[in-house]
């Protein structure tokens, strides 16, 4: 018999949040009934949901008499066509607009489409705040989770969060052809134009079109030397994975 693969529900349930795109929204009606809506997401450097939400939309005015709500998030890209096979998670706490302009370019970097009406007057950011969660990742393998488990402590990596704008211009512009190997060889998806639209201390976020994927780093991130490094070192074991292409087309060290 095959040995048992260890399960690390607190990991799973962070990938879930991190790689998640779509969720499910539930809020209150006037008279407490539920009412859920399909909603585009982002996280915070911490890993909190953000949204951007129309104040003409049902759920908004939900939100504006009552804030509690509750949030399903489904990981992307599952092996099966049983749409219950994948690992899914629910959040629930509260919600509430966010004026924080870093969130919401993080949340505009991972949803590039957004940026059409994201200018509108009713348009707004809006940060869910969890208060528990509760992971479904198959058969045996369903935990309740605490705000710790699911969320990174940014209190000592003030300076990634605000050299992160920066960082991200800086692959993008000069390493696709890097973020295209980790992808690739660390990731396993398939070839694109990927592109990275956010880091934490956790990871770096990838995006090719309608694709994503996440780089969990070895050790936590905390400042742009350490992210510099980390980097180089994710570099060199993707390149390790495969014969990198050689000529102009090759991967170059990063120099932060």
């Amino acid at each position: 018999m095959a040995a048992e693969i260890s399960f690390d529900a607190a990991r799973t349930a962070r990938r879930v949040l991190r790689l998640a795109t779509t969720g499910g929204l539930a809020t209150l009606e006037a008279g407490g009934a539920p009412f859920a809506s399909l909603v585009t997401v982002a996280t915070t450097s911490e890993g909190e949901p953000i949204l951007l939400l129309s104040d003409l939309a049902r759920h908004t005015q939900n939100i504006a008499r009552d804030k509690r709500a509750g949030l399903l998030l489904v990981a992307p890209g599952g092996q099966s066509g049983d749409p219950l096979a994948g690992a899914r998670l629910s959040v629930s706490g509260s919600i509430a607009r966010d004026t924080d302009l870093n969130h919401r370019r993080r949340f505009l970097a991972r949803h590039a489409e957004a940026a059409g009406y994201a200018e509108f007057a009713d348009f707004n950011v809006y940060r869910f705040t969890v208060a528990a969660a509760h992971l479904v990742a198959g058969f045996g393998r369903i935990v309740d989770l605490t705000p710790d488990d699911l969320l990174t402590d940014c209190a000592d990596s003030a300076a990634l969060i605000a050299g992160e704008a920066g960082a991200v211009a800086h692959v993008n512009d000069d390493h696709a052809d890097t973020l295209a190997l980790y992808a690739s060889r660390l990731c396993g998806v398939p070839g694109g134009s990927w592109i990275a639209t956010g880091v934490d201390p956790d990871g770096l976020d990838l995006r090719a079109g309608e694709k994503r994927a996440r780089i969990d780093f070895p050790e936590k991130v905390r400042n742009g030397g350490a992210l510099r490094a980390t980097l180089v070192q994710l570099a060199a074991e993707a390149r390790a994975k495969g014969q990198t292409r050689k000529g102009p087309g090759q991967a170059r060290a990063f120099d932060f």
